[in-house]
């Protein structure tokens, strides 16, 4: 993403030779206590991405299988197998071992943010995991809230490609009815945080992502495009037809308003239907306490 990701600094592990050194005369950049944030985040976000090339670099090493049925290839399972079997040791690689006793816990959220092993589908509660997944991680104080935008932009993000690469090459079914739940079938964060990447723009409106130019020429800077072009490269015909509910929302005035229906919609069609939070897991860093009137 363009403006609105945090560039990380490069691994200071890499080594990189004299000759195209580009040398600078240090500076302190740490000045107070909460600047340390900086240093720690900055690691923790790129160990996140790291996970996520591994996740992608198995999906490589495990082609689909020859098999009857077009969807649901169940090479996907030997697949989940091994990040079922691996997804604590990869954790590990993110939380600092002081903390290493979350690792058990923390890890259950990644394990099902991918998707189910049994039916081969994915759907808006696997990505709900993925961000309670996320969330225990700024919980724990692996992540700061402050650090949002990279946690979106960059690590959310290619979570993103990362799904989208299990379901293009296991053929993954739409969680639920067919992806009634969802806005293209399988997501719905994505629309939310992309909206809001938007609010203000100077001159992208909600109109212009049906527009086909309008999205192949901003896709790579805009999440909520950048959703739009995967739905028109998995689907074929006439965009009102085959997301009529996005179709239906392009004539919203503005961003800012289809920011806060998505929210309402989030809300009222994911965290609150049956079907989708009867599989969300709940843990001592995301208890099912209900509220106390206050």
């Amino acid at each position: 993403m363009a403006e609105s990701e945090r560039q990380s600094p490069p691994d200071s592990s890499e080594e990189i030779p004299p000759a195209t050194q580009n040398f600078l005369i240090p500076k302190k950049e740490i000045h107070t206590v909460p600047d340390m944030g900086k240093w720690k985040r900055s690691q923790a976000i790129e160990k996140l991405v790291a996970l996520l090339n591994t996740l992608d670099r198995w999906i490589d090493e495990t082609p689909p299988v020859d098999q009857p049925s077009r969807f649901g290839n169940k090479a996907y399972r030997t697949w989940y197998a091994k990040l079922d079997e691996e997804a604590e040791n990869l954790v590990a690689t993110v939380v600092p071992t002081h903390l290493a006793a979350a690792v058990p816990e923390v890890a259950v959220y990644l394990k099902e943010s991918v998707g189910n092993s049994t039916r081969i589908d994915y759907g808006t509660g696997h990505e709900a995991a993925f961000a309670a997944f996320l969330c225990c991680l700024c919980k724990i104080g692996v992540l700061r809230v402050d650090d949002q935008i990279a946690i979106v932009f960059k690590v959310f993000n290619r979570y993103l490609e990362v799904m989208r690469k299990l379901q293009k090459t296991y053929r993954m079914e739409p969680a639920g009815s067919q992806g009634v739940w969802g806005l293209d079938d399988f997501q719905f964060l994505p629309f939310i945080w992309g909206s809001s990447q938007l609010i203000d723009h100077p001159y992208l409106e909600p109109r212009h992502f049906v527009d086909e130019k309008a999205v192949n020429e901003n896709h790579k800077d805009y999440m909520f495009l950048e959703c739009i072009l995967f739905i028109t490269e998995m689907k074929t015909g006439p965009f009102a037809e085959h997301s009529n509910q996005l179709w239906n929302i392009s004539a919203v005035p503005s961003w800012s308003k289809v920011n806060q229906g998505l929210i309402r919609m989030y809300k009222a069609e994911c965290l609150e239907k049956f079907p989708v939070i009867q599989h969300f897991k709940f843990g001592s860093l995301l208890p099912i306490h209900p509220v106390t009137s206050g």
